[in-house]
């Protein structure tokens, strides 16, 4: 297997932003607990040791225990669930949305690479233990983002009328969305794809994709982790007392904001003066406080006392936004790095005074690796046309030019460009002796000419052009297959697109082997 490497800002598809948290978290150090390196883990397994209440692992290794006591759970999980429970084990975590079946090729990058990581450290500090986690963001409400998975160039979508947590949602008309899958890998009825779509199935969408992951990642010891759970909510509810009672939050993000703009930077997500949603059955619905109450649309109003006493007797139907969900995730987990996507990291830049308002300490930060798989056949295709690895990132139409101009003899218009120029300044110089006063129409005709000059190369380029209407065709191939809608393939293309022989564990472990967890350029893996 190949494995090339570019620079991110050679593939000009990131931001400065991005840039800077992968290459340059000393440019972005007044923003985090520490910049993110491989030598920085020893300084925060020492924070989170001294800072993580045992009553906190406790319930965390329980409830982790009881959600896989009915699953087909790996040795490696079993392992890693027992590790839980000491207090010299940490996690290294990743999450995503509950995207239909794993929905973007991302979705299985960010796994892999929270694996990989949980392995390295291993080795560099082997007092310790370190425990891959999903999170699983089933709290979240967006359910157009992830209603829709794009397999083979077909969509198939899953179609409910509920509303709330996407993980709440019951599984109504989810045989009709399995079929249509099983339908794609009917030439493999008994594969290992197949039995992935076999196992995504459960009571709700939270449990299904609890249970795809657990088939697709279980034999790597991959721990899934669902928030919305009363146990792990009451570890966090004094967090939410605090927050309804000072919106401590709003004050530390308002403050960050502005030091961001500052430095440059615009602010990713919108802190409110409440950073809590309420929960139940078919919303997820903000708080909002009015002068002396607290308002929430569809539900009613809440004295404080009220509102707190609820928290108190039913602290799973509150729910941390998109600036305390993070502070969520540290408060319960031993975890040490959270590693996302770039849209993620921006944000956390705005929550480091979110963190140090409620005592909990700010993890390490890191972008996900980022690549880009390339096929047998694709390859071939390469081979054929000659490109390097920086000229996948390349305009294709400009791509095409060079390569017709490269590969024809007769299209060299350097000598009739040179008569061209001569022919102007022997105009020009008859003119100026004649009658100067001509400058002006001269130039003009010359435009003219010019112009008639190009469009007679356009029409010979063109005519030449469909010559190598093969490899043209080809190279509009590519780009289709590596850059779908224009965009960075590990962006929409889903994983089981590279699963069409009915194997996963194979193609699994080839994106794993070629992904370095602490690899900060763009990878370019061929299959």
């Amino acid at each position: 297997m190949r494995i090339d490497k570019i620079l991110r800002d050679k593939t000009g598809l990131f931001s400065e932003l991005a840039n800077k948290l992968v290459y340059g978290q000393n440019e972005l150090k007044d923003f985090l607990g520490s910049p993110f390196s491989e030598e920085a883990f020893a300084e925060q397994l020492e924070i989170k040791k001294a800072s993580f209440p045992k009553d906190n692992r406790a319930v965390i290794a329980s409830v982790l225990n009881n959600n896989y006591s009915t699953s087909n759970s790996s040795g490696k999980q079993m392992k890693n669930l027992e590790n839980l429970a000491l207090e010299n084990t940490f996690t290294v975590t990743t999450g995503h949305q509950l995207s239909l079946f794993t929905g973007p090729l991302y979705f299985i990058i960010k796994i892999l690479h929270v694996v990989n990581l949980a392995e390295r450290l291993t080795e560099k500090y082997p007092n310790s233990n370190f425990v891959p986690v999903f999170w699983m963001a089933t709290e979240d409400h967006d359910f157009e983002e992830i209603n829709q998975v794009n397999l083979f160039n077909q969509k198939r979508q899953w179609s409910t009328q509920q509303t709330g947590a996407v993980g709440r949602f019951k599984m109504e008309n989810w045989e009709d969305f399995k079929s249509e899958l099983r339908e794609l890998f009917s030439n493999h009825p008994d594969s290992e794809v197949m039995n992935c779509i076999n196992a995504y199935d459960g009571s709700n969408l939270a449990e299904a994709t609890f249970n795809l992951v657990n088939a697709i990642f279980g034999e790597m010891g991959v721990l899934a982790l669902d928030g919305d759970q009363k146990e792990l909510k009451k570890l966090f509810a004094p967090i939410v007392k605090r927050e309804i009672k000072y919106q401590l939050a709003h004050k530390a993000v308002q403050k960050t904001n502005s030091q961001l703009e500052t430095a440059g930077f615009f602010a990713q997500a919108h802190a409110r003066e409440i950073n809590i949603f309420l929960l139940d059955e078919q919303k997820r619905v903000r708080i909002e406080q009015n002068v002396n109450t607290f308002f929430i649309e569809g539900i009613g109003e809440f004295t404080s006392e009220e509102l707190l006493a609820k928290l108190e007797s039913q602290p799973e139907q509150f729910s941390p936004n998109v600036i305390l969900r993070p502070v969520y995730q540290e408060c319960i987990l031993p975890n040490l790095c959270y590693v996302g996507g770039v849209g993620e990291m921006a944000y956390w830049l705005q929550l480091k005074g979110v963190f140090e308002a409620y005592e909990v300490p700010y993890p390490l930060i890191q972008v996900r690796n980022s690549m880009m798989i390339i096929d047998h056949a694709t390859n071939g295709k390469l081979e054929t046309i000659g490109w390097t690895k920086e000229q996948l990132f390349e305009d294709v139409d400009a791509l095409k030019k060079q390569y017709v101009l490269e590969n024809t003899e007769e299209l060299d218009f350097t000598e009739l460009r040179e008569k061209k120029d001569g022919l102007v300044a022997a105009a020009t110089s008859v003119v100026v002796k004649v009658d100067p006063n001509m400058k002006g129409f001269l130039e003009a005709e010359m435009t003219r000419l010019s112009k008639q000059m190009e469009n007679l190369e356009q029409k010979l380029l063109r005519a030449e052009k469909n010559k190598f209407e093969k490899s043209l065709k080809q190279m509009d191939q590519i780009k289709d297959k590596l850059f779908p809608n224009g965009g960075l393939q590990e962006r929409s293309a889903n994983f089981f697109n590279f699963c069409s022989d009915g194997k996963v564990q194979e193609h699994l472990l080839k994106m794993k082997e070629s992904l370095d967890p602490f690899e900060k350029d763009f990878t370019v893996c061929y299959f």
